[in-house]
């Protein structure tokens, strides 16, 4: 979980605009973050959280300022990027090979959020909550130093939010960084908690 990156990731973002459809979605946003660091990301719905997060992962443009990340980037999201025809296990085996980790990343991850028992169960047959966990497995068998963890704990029971907890602190230890946009306040020390508000979009 990053400790195979040819070198620590890093972010920074200097005063960059995001614009969707005509509207300011973010404007004169500035991050940094260096290895080791969970940034938590905070805001209502509709402030820039999800935009944010797939402007770093290169999924949308981003109008003006500079970006500059090192690093390989694995998004969790509302989208699940499973084959849902495949049973689990197989379905993050394709993604873990893409990126190059091995089976114990994939068992590992398995086991990090509880999912060993649904391994050969079809993703198309998942929970909500398990859909969710199963899309965290694949950030973190994926081996990538940085992760963007959008509402992570949505649909997570207590038991599975301290997985996940133990996950983000296992990837920091390990020198890689976590940018997590959630409505909740962070339950684990991070090195910086931002709120998105519309004192960081145009009027």
């Amino acid at each position: 979980m990053g400790s195979g990156q040819a070198s620590l990731p890093s972010v920074k973002l200097d005063n960059v605009a995001v614009i969707r459809g005509n509207r300011i979605i973010l404007q004169g946003f500035s991050l940094t973050a260096g290895a080791g660091d969970i940034i938590w990301i905070r805001g209502a719905n509709g402030s820039g959280k999800s935009t944010l997060l797939r402007t770093i992962a290169g999924l949308l443009p981003h109008a003006s300022g500079h970006m500059q990340m090192k690093g390989n980037i694995a998004l969790s999201d509302e989208n699940l990027g499973l084959d849902s025809n495949l049973p689990l296990e197989k379905a993050l085996a394709f993604w873990a090979n893409m990126d190059g980790a091995n089976a114990d990343s994939r068992y590992n991850a398995l086991t990090a959020m509880d999912l060993t028992a649904l391994s050969d169960v079809p993703v198309r047959f998942l929970s909500s909550g398990q859909r969710r966990r199963a899309s965290l497995a694949r950030v973190i068998a994926s081996g990538a130093g940085l992760w963007l963890l959008d509402e992570p704990y949505n649909g997570l029971d207590s038991a599975n939010c301290a997985r996940l907890d133990n996950a983000l602190l296992r990837h920091a230890a390990s020198g890689g960084i976590a940018l997590v946009a959630a409505h909740q306040s962070p339950s684990i020390n991070v090195a910086d908690s931002i709120l998105l508000d519309q004192s960081r979009k145009a009027a």
